[in-house]
């Protein structure tokens, strides 16, 4: 993050054009805030490095569920046999805006996950872990009971991006980003079915059937 705000920082100072300044001033600005919130790493002892150690090499864990209640935000995570170990092996540490999980020698490795910049601040005194059968279960206290979109701040700026990036006052180009999208994202017959009404629509243009090119 440091990295990337000094890199802003440099690109900044070359920028001469008011929109892309505004730009980098917001990016400047978000990463200083995300440098702000993270807490500073603790320094490793040895006895931490050695239970480490024990479950040989380290997994990162990139697959889960989540839901939400009014009052939490759960995140369920898959791992097979956890209920077996003993419960000191099955870590969270939780901040106001993130959550680290540590799981140490569960069938001979280390998993890991971690979720930072949360989509909005959380207790950390209220939130907690469960273990259950082939699961844990992170459990966020939420700070107010509001609804959340998604789970992270990224996840939430990528969102935005991607709805701006279709929406437009003119009907006819924000319907031809639409269907590029679908193309893009579509399978072997959506992309048929796309090209075929392509076609059909040159084709009645060209015959003077219909005035817009959709």
């Amino acid at each position: 993050l440091q990295r990337d705000l000094e890199e802003v920082r440099e690109l900044l100072a070359k920028a001469t054009r008011k929109r892309l300044r505004d730009v980098l001033m917001a990016e400047k600005l978000k990463l200083e805030l995300e440098i702000k919130n993270q807490s500073p790493p603790k320094p490793k002892d040895g006895a931490e490095e050695e239970k480490l150690s024990l479950g040989g090499y380290t997994v990162k864990i990139n697959n889960y569920g989540w839901d939400q209640s009014d009052k939490f935000i759960k995140i369920y995570i898959s791992l097979n046999g956890v209920q077996k170990l003993p419960v000191e092996n099955v870590q969270v540490n939780f901040t106001e805006r993130s959550f680290d999980l540590l799981v140490k020698n569960l069938n001979g490795k280390n998993y890991t996950m971690t979720f930072n910049n949360l989509l909005k601040p959380i207790s950390v005194e209220g939130s907690s872990r469960k273990i259950k059968t082939d699961m844990v279960l992170v459990m966020c206290r939420k700070k107010r009971e509001e609804k959340w979109d998604c789970l992270t701040q990224v996840e939430k700026e990528s969102k935005d991006k991607e709805n701006a990036a279709y929406d437009t006052s003119d009907p006819s180009e924000g319907l031809m980003n639409l269907l590029k999208k679908m193309y893009a994202e579509g399978d072997d017959e959506m992309k048929r079915t796309i090209n075929k009404a392509w076609v059909e629509s040159r084709e009645k243009q060209s015959k003077g059937d219909i005035p817009m090119d959709i």
